[in-house]
């Protein structure tokens, strides 16, 4: 893609400072996903960090059962990911692991700060709720002025996602709404006790915290013109993207396949991901979870780029991304030309 690389990450921003150790990496390849011996070649080893308890992340336990990795010439070590993910977009950018999913609006603001990883396919969309009681009064993202929301973290992205909202409609949301951080284990006694009126969180808490408690879902990241929009994103270490293309290209395109294989196989990618969600979350469950979910949503090349600028543009409204940040720019800069269009890839 032109002016992709005119210009280097130094120049860019202030080079990637020296980034602390033990950020809960560890290995993670099951029994079924035993790397495949090369029949026709070498196979290229690849580290991709996985939350293996998100939901929207099954599709990476389908390209490693279906195939869809060795098909593209890949042996992957799907390394097992605990952490936050600003923090597993730092394994990347450090070498730790070659790429990892992660959330848009979690990651931006690291990737303006310098990180050296790019965003090569926007993976779906549809995992952040706001839900309430029905007895909280709370009908519309408007009704959170003066009320106390549970968040993950106070940088959390679906605590972004609600903030931008707000702020479109010209309500500051760090000053009218309460933001209170819990882990998400509690957000359902947070709840019950009073201490909050709402939740805003993602799956598979959210979906499962609405069924069991009864909640209305207020609001959504596919509402409006979110319904085209992913929010999350494969990034890939800035490095191996300039110094081997051809297999940045393989990961994506294998991503890809596997991400439209869930959209068109929920509930065999249900099967497939059942173990790695905890508490013996029932397979009608996740199958149910994965249909909320747009995984036949897979931008790359220019759309990414349109929908990664759309992002920056909206975190500078609550104050996350600088106002000077050029949103082109920077999705330019760090949404390479891999895939150059849209890829719908229909597996049987």
């Amino acid at each position: 893609m032109a002016g992709h690389r005119n210009f280097s990450r130094r120049s860019f921003i202030q080079t990637l400072g020296a980034m602390g150790a033990g950020i809960g990496l560890a290995s993670a390849l099951p029994a079924w996903a035993e790397p495949p011996t090369a029949a026709g070649g070498k196979l290229t080893p690849v580290k991709l960090a996985w939350g293996q308890t998100a939901v929207c992340q099954a599709p990476i336990s389908v390209a490693l059962q279906q195939g869809f990795f060795k098909k593209y010439g890949l042996d992957v070590e799907p390394v097992n990911f605990s952490g936050p993910t600003d923090a597993l977009l730092q394994a990347i950018a450090t070498g730790q692991a070659d790429g990892g999913i992660g959330m848009a609006l979690r990651w931006l603001k690291p990737l303006e700060q310098g990180f050296d990883v790019d965003l090569t396919v926007g993976t779906h969309g549809g995992c952040m709720r706001l839900l309430a009681p029905a007895s909280a009064g709370i009908h519309s993202v408007r009704d959170l002025v003066g009320k106390s929301v549970a968040v993950s973290d106070q940088a959390s992205p679906i605590r972004n996602f609600f903030a931008i909202q707000l702020a479109k409609q010209g309500i500051d949301a760090d000053k009218q709404v309460n933001w209170v951080q819990y882990p998400e284990d509690l957000f359902g006694e947070a709840l019950r006790k009073g201490e909050v009126q709402a939740l805003a969180t993602d799956d598979p808490q959210g979906w499962l915290i609405k069924h069991r408690e009864g909640l209305v879902e207020v609001d959504n990241n596919l509402n409006g013109e979110y319904r085209n929009l992913t929010c999350c994103v494969l990034g890939l270490r800035g490095s191996l993207v300039r110094n081997n293309p051809a297999v940045a290209r393989s990961i994506t395109q294998a991503i890809v396949d596997a991400q439209q294989w869930t959209a068109d196989h929920p509930a065999e990618t249900a099967k497939i991901f059942a173990p790695y969600v905890p508490g013996q979350v029932p397979i009608d469950d996740i199958t149910a979870m994965l249909r909320e979910h747009t995984h036949h949503h897979h931008s790359t090349g220019d759309q990414l780029r349109k929908e990664v600028a759309v992002y920056v543009n909206e975190l500078k409204l609550i104050n996350v991304i600088r106002p000077d940040t050029d949103a082109q720019r920077f999705a330019e800069h760090y949404v390479p030309e891999l895939l150059p269009a849209v890829q719908h890839a229909h597996m049987s």
